[in-house]
């Protein structure tokens, strides 16, 4: 795990330099002193358009435990009540069948499928996309509160 917990370190230096940017921030997913894992925002866009996008990772031993749906509870409450964003989307490779349960459990709303969206290891791959805006995070702050940070 020091090699992960080194990895991360370096891509937080990459994200240092996002957030003086405002344009990223990345955070660590942790099992008590345990790093498991992480979830960013990234390609912060202001203006008319106030939007992010989110991603996330843990280690596969530590999967289905509630632990990213958590962390994207606390990344959710950042983003609308401390940055003021408007909205964010998470993009998902639709074999991911981990990471959609997550979009799944915290409701987000599916926006479809973007065809080729991002390439990954030399392909295009296509992603379905989820989304929740500020109205929807007030609407289900309290309920996600309880379930995911009690």
């Amino acid at each position: 795990m020091s090699e992960d917990r080194a990895m991360f370190s370096a891509r937080c230096s990459i994200r240092d330099r996002e957030r003086h940017l405002g344009s990223g921030y990345g955070f660590g997913i942790f099992l008590g002193e345990q790093f498991i894992g992480e979830i960013n925002i990234s390609s912060i866009q202001r203006g008319a358009f106030q939007s992010a996008y989110v991603g996330y990772w843990v280690d596969q031993a530590a999967a289905g435990n509630g632990y990213v749906p958590e962390a994207c509870v606390v990344l959710f409450r950042f983003v609308f009540e401390e940055l003021g964003l408007h909205r964010v989307q998470i993009s998902i490779v639709p074999r991911n069948a981990p990471s959609r349960s997550v979009a799944r459990k915290l409701a987000l709303r599916g926006e479809g499928i973007a065809v080729r969206y991002l390439e990954i290891d030399g392909q295009w791959e296509d992603h379905v996309r989820y989304a929740i805006t500020a109205e929807e995070w007030r609407e289900r702050k309290s309920s996600y509160e309880k379930e995911w940070l009690q």
